[in-house]
């Protein structure tokens, strides 16, 4: 099936008619879900099918469910999952047990997603935690160490995996450092590029391998101090697939973010000229999404091949007690508590 290289949102629960017919006409390669489209089991998976018939095919359908205050799934339809700073606490004293707790935790949300027909997890975050960061990060890194913390977002990974949905290794090649939330506006990081290789760059480069990759809209100033990672051709050819290596499928993050500068068509085109693959639109704003979608090619050449790479790891997974899962990280957990 041909898409564009462009992942979008939806407004509501449902699909509007107005929708279904850009995406029928679109063609979006993947959908993303947010706490906006979420009701009940029912309805969710009602929408995810709905999704896919507009286009024609199993196209991914992505969320944000990594636990604690990133998760778009909750009670009383869903459980509360930890984020991932208790896995590296306990990493500190048992790193074995903090490895098989945190891919019990990715294989328990696995289940509870492609139960839904969700296919795609926007996890593992693999930032490092840095006493200047912006909250926006926090406890949802593994810890502040690149070893440590590429050892258990691979660990996520590779549950999710199990669990017959793909992760997206976020925020490349770094936003642990960042000084603001770039959801509000552009962060600045100064370090010298020698600090960030060693640290942030290297969780990454640790990971340079897994199917899925998500930008950050931060600027590395001793790389590009002009320019986010999203959308400088330097920090991705130097950096993202240079010094990293990574060679997988690479998304933006969110272009209606207030980190980026321009209208839609700017930020789209900026991102896709230094090397994003597929462009992220969020917000579910369909003027928004129609420009987006106008700036977008075809899925074509390198592109194409990361992505029916990536596709191609999605399986159908043993079921498992995924209650039974969640008390066993639980349990590990308490040892820390």
């Amino acid at each position: 099936m041909t898409s564009r290289a462009f992942i979008a949102g939806c407004a509501g629960p449902h699909l509007t008619p107005a929708e279904r017919a850009f995406f029928a006409d679109a063609a979006p390669w993947g959908f993303i879900l947010f706490a906006r489209n979420v009701e009940t089991p029912d309805q969710v998976r009602a929408l995810v099918a709905d999704l896919r018939a507009a286009v024609g095919w199993q196209a991914p359908v992505l969320i944000d469910q990594e636990g604690g205050r990133v998760q778009r799934l909750r009670p009383p339809h869903w459980p509360e999952y930890p984020p991932a700073e208790p896995f590296g606490a306990l990493y500190l004293s048992d790193p074995v047990a903090a490895l098989e707790a945190v891919r019990l935790n990715s294989r328990a949300i696995a289940a509870d997603l492609y139960a839904l027909g969700i296919d795609v997890d926007c996890l593992p975050c693999a930032d490092l935690r840095h006493p200047d960061g912006h909250g926006i990060i926090g406890n949802r890194a593994y810890g502040t160490e690149p070893e440590p913390v590429a050892a258990l977002a691979r660990a996520a990974a590779m549950g999710l995996l199990e669990g017959g949905v793909l992760p997206v290794l976020k925020h490349i090649p770094g936003h642990g450092r960042a000084p603001a939330d770039s959801h509000e506006r552009l962060p600045v990081v100064i370090a010298p590029r020698a600090e960030l290789e060693a640290a942030d760059f290297a969780a990454f480069r640790l990971l340079a391998d897994l199917p899925l990759g998500m930008t950050a809209h931060v600027v590395y100033a001793d790389i590009d101090p002009e320019r986010p990672a999203t959308t400088s051709p330097k920090v991705m050819d130097e950096v993202i697939r240079g010094s990293i290596g990574f060679t997988g499928l690479l998304m933006s993050d969110d272009l209606s973010m207030g980190a980026l500068a321009g209208d839609m068509a700017t930020r789209g085109r900026d991102a896709l000229s230094a090397g994003c693959d597929l462009l992220l639109h969020c917000n579910g704003r369909l003027d928004e999404m129609a420009i987006v979608a106008g700036v977008s090619p075809q899925l074509s050449g390198v592109a194409l091949e990361r992505a029916e790479r990536a596709l191609a790891l999605r399986q159908t997974p043993a079921e498992v007690d995924a209650a039974a899962l969640r008390e066993a990280v639980a349990a590990h957990i308490r040892q820390v508590a």
